[in-house]
């Protein structure tokens, strides 16, 4: 099968080679594009920082050399990025917003300084909020921005099996720029959420029963090749 990924080209990479291992052909299609953005990047008495996704990393730290914080993470693909650019305590809640919630009422202590949240423009879900529920100090810092593409990429011009969305702003951009040939298409969806963004009119329509990369493409292709790599 032919597989579009609709994920910003900088977060493809690792998508292309599971869906590569799992023997279909991926097809970069990206339908948001990442900017980063001018942010206070002074994290001096942070507790833990915290971050929801790859891109996330990648503009702190670009803006800041800090490293020395405990970091959580929403997922083992964001945690291998903080890994990458020099974090050394970084810890992954493999789930959602409120997975993430969850760690740090586990692995950090109220009162033992904040926790900043580095975001994007858009978010799922109200990490701050259950963040200072749960009796932390807790900022978000918006440092990147994810935009919709001008027009769809031209892989959507050529025949196609499956589209990947990793996020609600992802399928909505989708329909927002014409939705072509959803009728023949497998939508996969992330989450329910991201699935509720694609809306009806699909030919299939799967949601991973957990929000994470490998079990969508379990739940798409079946049981995971060796070679395909950890969780999203």
């Amino acid at each position: 099968m032919r597989v579009a990924i609709t994920r910003a080209a900088q977060d493809a990479e690792t998508t292309i080679r599971r869906v590569r291992a799992y023997g279909h052909e991926p097809v970069s299609a990206p339908l948001l594009h990442i900017e980063s953005v001018a942010f206070d990047a002074n994290v001096s008495g942070a507790q833990a920082l915290m971050f929801t996704s790859a891109a996330g990393v990648r503009a702190f730290s670009t803006a800041s050399a800090a490293r020395g914080q405990i970091v959580l993470t929403v997922g083992d693909a964001t945690a291998d990025a903080a890994r990458a650019v020099g974090f050394a305590d970084v810890r992954s809640a493999n789930g959602d917003v409120l997975a993430l919630a969850a760690l740090a009422r586990t692995e950090l202590k109220s009162g033992a300084g904040p926790l900043i949240h580095i975001a994007g423009t858009h978010i799922a879900g109200d990490l701050i909020g259950a963040l200072k529920a749960a009796g932390f100090e807790a900022e978000r810092r918006t440092a990147y921005e994810a935009r919709q593409v001008p027009a769809l990429p031209e892989a959507f011009s050529q025949p196609l099996d499956v589209v990947l969305f990793y996020s609600a702003r992802a399928a909505l951009a989708f329909k927002a720029l014409g939705a072509p040939g959803a009728a023949s298409l497998t939508a996969g969806c992330l989450s329910a959420a991201v699935a509720d963004a694609a809306g009806a009119g699909w030919k299939r329509l799967v949601v991973a029963p957990k929000p994470r990369e490998d079990a969508l493409l379990t739940t798409l292709f079946g049981a995971a090749p060796h070679s395909a790599g950890a969780t999203a």
